[in-house]
């Protein structure tokens, strides 16, 4: 833990890119997501990405190696939807345990391999923790408000199974990422916490809100000072934004952010917004341009990218913020 919170006062930290964007090049088939170990099982598994780390995890050695390659210090673990609820899509909620031990165990082995070879430049795991398909705070069914498909404790057992497994693992922290509704990153939040006093240990944490759209709102309905002041009181190593919009669109939440905060802030954008056909077209130019702007503005301590981020993308960014030092916060919280 010291070392990252050590490294966080020295130097701007850069976060990797996409994990999908990167898997969708190798084009994987339904036979190469079930391996030989799933290869008689009865569901479809094609597009469970986290099954990788299990099947084909040479694939995420690779990916991680090239963004540590590209300038990242801190890579995360091919685990975000790796809970049972994420599972039980796919019917591998047995299996989940596994794959975030082993999700960590790959990206841990890489870490360490980059670290031997630049023992100046340590390189960190983060655990990912995805914030499910369900949402504790809304209803799905719009003819009964009131129905929640999951609930707090559901969440809350959940997400400590793959918080024990991601430190089994050999994560450096955890990054609680894409929240849509603070109620679930509680349940993630408190499902840490009891690991932590049950293991008498601490870990840093990363919590990531997402912005969906202009409203500058969650999905849940919060602002982003309502976002932090119901993550506030857990000591966290950063507070920030990702997904969901791209670099310039997410820039003024997180001078909201930045300036009311006294914890790190973190970001990861998309690279840009998604096209007709799902893709996204921002070029590494141009989202360093963007990010830029945040680094003139003093606006964050962790930088990275998410949906549609490459190597590329995190090279220019990663050449673009060792000129910078890391942010002061000025806020009075």
């Amino acid at each position: 833990m010291s070392n990252i919170q050590k490294a966080i006062k020295e130097r701007i930290l850069i976060l990797d890119g996409a994990m999908g964007t990167m898997l969708q090049r190798y084009n994987f088939s339904e036979k190469d997501f079930r391996g030989e170990r799933f290869k008689d099982f009865p569901h479809s598994l094609k597009g469970n990405n986290d099954l990788l780390s299990l099947t084909q995890p040479q694939a995420i050695k690779a990916v991680h190696a090239k963004y540590f390659e590209a300038g990242a210090d801190i890579v995360e673990t091919n685990t975000f939807s790796s809970t049972t609820i994420g599972m039980a899509d796919y019917h591998l909620e047995d299996f989940v345990y596994e794959m975030n031990f082993q999700s960590a165990k790959i990206a841990r082995e890489v870490a360490d391999e980059f670290t031997a070879k630049n023992p100046e430049k340590p390189r960190f795991v983060a655990g990912s923790v995805g914030p499910t398909n369900r949402t504790a705070s809304m209803s799905p069914d719009v003819n009964d408000p009131g129905y929640r498909a999951v609930t707090f404790d559901d969440l809350r057992k959940a997400y400590k199974q793959q918080v024990e497994a991601l430190i089994d693992g050999g994560c450096d922290l955890l990054l609680v990422e894409t929240i849509f509704d603070t109620l679930n990153a509680k349940a993630a939040l408190f499902a840490i916490e009891e690991v932590k006093d049950e293991r008498n240990i601490d870990i840093p944490i990363m919590v990531s809100g997402t912005i969906t759209d202009a409203s500058g709102r969650t999905l849940s309905g919060q602002t982003v000072e309502a976002f932090l002041i119901s993550v506030s009181h857990i000591p966290l190593l950063s507070v920030g934004f990702n997904c969901a919009l791209g670099a310039d669109l997410l820039k003024p939440y997180l001078q909201t952010l930045s300036h009311n905060t006294s914890f790190n802030v973190s970001a990861h954008p998309n690279a840009g917004l998604p096209n007709a056909f799902g893709e996204y077209d921002e070029t590494p130019e141009e989202m360093q341009a963007q990010i830029k702007s945040y680094l003139d503005d003093n606006l964050v301590n962790i930088i990275g990218g998410c949906c549609g981020t490459t190597p590329e993308h995190i090279k220019l960014i990663a050449d673009i913020a060792k000129d910078y030092k890391p942010r002061v916060s000025t806020a009075v919280m």
